[in-house]
This record gives structure tokens, C-alpha cells and sequence, in this order.
């Protein structure tokens, strides 16, 4: 992979060194009114290249850096866990008391009837029960 970078590199090195041949002339460029600056053409790409890929770079080379702290973080964290023994749990039933525990029921509360809520717009429905 690092040889297939270098020639890309290269190959953009010599388009850079073709271009600027074929193109080694003087522009004036207005940055400001009343300020104008004489520079070759070549010299122009080369700025604005630079201008779009020196913050990339450095953006590139920070989430690089993060992730590789992340992942040193993380087997670091494995290789503790896994170099750790576990502690078995401690029993609290004692030899004489070994009769197994039914599990509580869980309460279940009832379910309201319809329009019991206070604040349902459906309207409380008339009670059958006779008084």
C-alpha cells in the first residue's frame, strides 16, 4: 500500500512540474482594491491547493489519532478482563436451611374501568348496580 501512495505522489508531482512548464507565465491578482500582487500561475495552484489540503490533513490526522487512542483504550481494558480471574459468588443459603424458595407473585393491579381516569373526555359510564 505504501508503494501504490508514493506513485500516486509521484504521478501528481510530475503533472505539477508539466503544468507549471506549459504554463510559467505572469498574472496580476487583485486580493484587495488597491492591492495587487504579480505571481506566476503556477504559483496560484500551488497556493490553492495547499489552501484546500493542509485542513484536511490535519482533520485526517486527528480522527486518526482518536481512534487509535480508542482502540488502544479498548485492548488494553480487554487485555485486564481477560488477565483477571473472576470471583465466584458467594452463597448466602446455608447448608441446614436447603428448602427451595417459591417466587412471589407479582401484584397485579386491577385495571381501571373505561372513563374512571379523571382526566379521559370519554364520559363515566352509568353504574348498573341498583342502590
Amino acid at each position: 500500500m505504501q508503494i501504490l501512495r508514493t506513485f500516486v505522489w509521484g504521478l501528481l508531482l510530475v503533472a505539477l512540474v508539466a503544468f507549471s512548464v506549459a504554463n510559467w507565465t505572469d498574472v496580476t491578482v487583485r486580493i484587495w482594491p488597491g492591492i495587487l500582487v504579480d505571481t506566476k500561475v503556477p504559483a496560484i495552484v500551488i497556493i490553492s491547493f495547499a489552501i484546500g489540503f493542509i485542513p484536511m490533513w490535519l482533520y485526517l490526522r486527528a480522527s486518526k489519532w482518536q481512534a487509535r487512542r480508542r482502540i488502544q483504550s479498548l485492548e488494553n481494558a480487554a487485555r485486564v478482563a481477560q488477565v483477571t480471574p473472576v470471583q465466584p459468588e458467594a452463597t448466602t443459603a446455608s447448608a441446614v436451611d436447603a428448602t427451595p424458595v417459591a417466587p412471589a407473585e407479582p401484584d397485579v393491579p386491577a385495571t381501571p374501568p373505561v372513563g374512571a381516569d379523571p382526566m379521559s373526555p370519554l364520559p363515566t359510564p352509568p353504574s348498573t348496580k341498583p342502590e
